[in-house]
């Protein structure tokens, strides 16, 4: 291990940090379980849910889903930085890949591969009894009249899961515009050589700013244009992804105190355990106390902030390597999740008339999924019209 850690330390400029791709690799992996979960896990809405349903599995699932997004906007921002140090792209040639990366599979699978989400959707828990090829004439008409209650302006078009596409696509192009003033940031930021807890302080308190501020004023949506508490805190997570490769004297500083961070984390979740079971409930006329919820606020962030930079560092440690498995991985991942939600939308249903008990269902339910997922990704990957729509490079493919 203390070859590996050399190798952080030592690492050149232009050398490919093997512990971002495998932490993008992991995260977008572990959306496939957190959205298996998520037809499971009882009380949390989503697009279709089994019957058999756990109240437990919410404590697990709360482990990830305050920062598991989050994550992987800092894993984006990261990535960006680090190309564009490397000047092997224009600011202006690196937009355009992104456009075309982001947003051609983003409008391709609203029409073709979010579309079974809302069909099951509606079919499930709203008595829809058309043909999937009647709800899609439905679907793709914009001044449809089917689910009402579902349409936006664009009608029943949805991106779904897929929301994450354009609000990587909209930060990727501020960074782009705003990149010389970054690279002035991060370049001073590197001279002053911050040390680790006074940057996760400043982490922290921004994020106590964005809770108290908009969490209320703005619940999540996923819209892109009314989503200003989910812009606020995602948009601080790709920018600290995007300033962390200039001062690698913290990334080396996150590494090295994971053990720390990581008490932090344990802690922070206990205690959000213990506030969401009551036992640290204060009554009605204390919660509603301003400082109280500062102090909500703190610990909230504080565990968010602790997770992040524990998988950071954990992944720094431990995963800064390549073999095939990453190589295949770093390619397929993007097609895998825009894959993943509609397979796992589609196979419960199909499964749902054996009525498995979830203990056999699940395992099956996330094993048809990665199937499905590599399947899909082997299709797509053969033909330049293909790789184009599902955001890969055009090349000649190889076998």
């Amino acid at each position: 291990m203390t070859q590996v850690l050399a190798q952080v330390k030592n690492q050149a400029p232009d050398q490919r940090r093997y512990d971002v791709d495998w932490l993008r690799t992991l995260a977008f992996g572990l959306l496939i379980l957190y959205h298996v979960g998520m037809y499971y896990v009882a009380d949390w809405d989503w697009h279709i849910k089994s019957s058999q349903q756990s109240v437990w599995l919410q404590d697990l699932m709360i482990l990830t889903n305050q920062w598991r997004m989050s994550l992987l906007f800092l894993i984006s921002g990261i990535a960006l930085s680090l190309v564009l140090q490397q000047h092997k792209f224009s600011r202006w040639r690196l937009g355009g890949l992104r456009t075309n990366r982001l947003l051609v599979p983003l409008i391709f699978s609203m029409y073709v591969v979010v579309p079974p989400q809302l069909f099951y959707e509606l079919q499930q828990q709203h008595g829809l009894t058309m043909s999937y090829w009647a709800f899609l004439q439905e679907y793709w008409n914009v001044d449809t009249s089917l689910a009402p209650f579902k349409q936006s302006s664009i009608g029943l078009f949805t991106w779904n899961h897929l929301w994450f596409l354009p609000y990587l696509w909209v930060y990727s192009v501020v960074v782009l515009l705003l990149f010389p003033l970054f690279n002035k940031l991060g370049t001073g930021f590197h001279k002053l050589n911050l040390p680790l807890w006074l940057v996760f302080g400043f982490l922290v308190m921004a994020m106590v700013l964005i809770w108290l501020s908009l969490r209320e004023s703005y619940p999540v949506t996923h819209a892109l244009l009314d989503d200003w508490y989910s812009h606020a805190k995602y948009f601080l997570a790709f920018v600290f992804g995007v300033l962390l490769p200039f001062v690698k004297g913290v990334w080396q500083q996150i590494i090295d105190r994971r053990r720390v961070l990581l008490v932090i984390a344990i802690l922070g979740y206990s205690w959000l355990m213990f506030d969401r079971h009551g036992f640290l409930d204060v009554g009605d006329e204390l919660d509603g106390l301003m400082i109280i919820k500062l102090i909500h606020g703190v610990l909230l962030s504080l565990n968010y902030w602790a997770w992040i930079l524990v998988v950071v560092a954990y992944a720094g440690h431990y995963l800064n390597f390549t073999n095939r498995f990453l190589t295949y991985a770093n390619q397929a991942i993007l097609p895998w999740y825009i894959f993943h939600q509609t397979l796992i939308v589609v196979f419960a249903m199909q499964l749902l008339p054996f009525s498995l008990p979830a203990i056999v269902e699940a395992p099956m339910l996330i094993l048809l999924t990665s199937l499905g997922c590599l399947v899909g990704y082997e299709v797509v990957r053969r033909t330049w019209f293909t790789r184009w729509l599902f955001g890969l490079k055009v090349t000649s493919f190889n076998t």
